[in-house]
């Protein structure tokens, strides 16, 4: 009896430890597409538009950060801080460009014309920007070595089962610290800053906004600037983690950080960083309870019941039809 009763507390332990490291890799996952996701609730929260390149403008962001990465190693730095610092900057400026110019080359001269025009050419570009790259790049897979090991030990011990062991990686810590930064800085941005005082304007109505002194075209334009950084950030981070990149994962992450942005309320910032959160988990623990070729299934069918049940998402608000 003593045994059996032994056996089963450690099988309710190794379970429980099971989970809490699920959840963390959950949160781990879901910090990565709440980063994309405000990229696209931002853009939509302004012009109403869903801009699908922006998961290929992570992907940019993702393969510039591997070749910053490349190059300083072969420049001899070795300072990792100082390397890793380096290349967060140079992703974010050079795909903040690529975000401006593909708003201003793509997207401006089709704001004013019927919805379906912008939807179809932000296809076609997230089409330009994976062809360009696996022009420029091939269409391998391309590895990067692990930069950040090791992690914090929460939970160890040994059971009849197996060993026992729950750990925070020092990758994941840094992934889910940076989120929390940016989410807290972004907000506080768009609540007590200019432009963001002016991107609500032009939320609202963007041609009051023009005659009230508002310049729009800049308003957008730094949008879409802000969601290509924070884009970077995102692809800076998943090629940290994950440690293999294609031209493909822009597809891929888009599609989840689209449907986390839908899920949480499309417009909304938290709703964005919820939803990303959500999809993230609900990844995971499919993946590690299921099945892993369902894991996508399982999340767009939470989307699906969530908007049928509730259409403007988990903290979306109603859209209103100015007249």
């Amino acid at each position: 009896m003593a045994i059996a009763r032994e056996r089963r507390r450690g099988i309710v332990k190794r379970t429980m430890e099971y989970f809490v490291q699920q959840l963390i890799n959950g949160v781990t996952l879901g910090s990565i597409y709440g980063l994309i996701a405000i990229g696209y609730t931002m853009v939509y929260g302004i012009i109403g538009m869903i801009n699908f390149a922006h998961g290929d403008i992570f992907m940019v962001g993702s393969f510039i950060a591997l070749t910053v990465f490349m190059i300083m190693l072969a420049l001899g730095v070795t300072a990792l801080p100082l390397i890793l610092l380096i290349v967060l900057i140079v992703a974010m400026i050079f795909t903040s460009a690529w975000g401006w110019t593909v708003e201003r080359i793509a997207y401006r001269p089709l704001r004013g014309s019927f919805r379906l025009a912008p939807l179809i050419t932000a296809i076609g570009m997230s089409i330009v920007l994976q062809n360009f790259v696996q022009l420029t790049q091939g269409a391998r897979v391309k590895p990067l070595p692990p930069q950040i090991q090791g992690g914090i030990t929460l939970m160890q011990g040994n059971t009849d089962t197996g060993a026992i062991v729950v750990q925070l990686s020092y990758m994941q810590i840094i992934i889910i610290a940076t989120t929390v930064v940016l989410m807290a800085a972004f907000s506080t941005l768009i609540a007590k800053t200019e432009l963001g005082r002016a991107q609500r304007a032009c939320e609202q109505d963007a041609k009051m906004a023009s005659l009230l002194g508002v310049n729009v075209d800049r308003t957008i334009s730094l949008t879409f600037v802000m969601g290509a950084a924070l884009a970077a950030v995102a692809g800076v981070m998943f090629l940290l983690y994950y440690g293999v990149i294609d031209f493909y994962i822009g597809f891929v992450a888009g599609v989840k950080a689209f449907t986390a942005a839908v899920l949480g309320g499309i417009g909304s910032l938290p709703g964005a960083m919820l939803g990303g959160l959500a999809i993230g988990l609900i990844e995971t623990f499919w993946s590690g309870y299921f099945s892993v070729e369902y894991k996508d299934v399982a999340a767009f069918s939470i989307l699906a019941i969530t908007l049928i049940f509730l259409p403007s998402g988990l903290l979306g608000k109603p859209e209103v039809e100015k007249v």
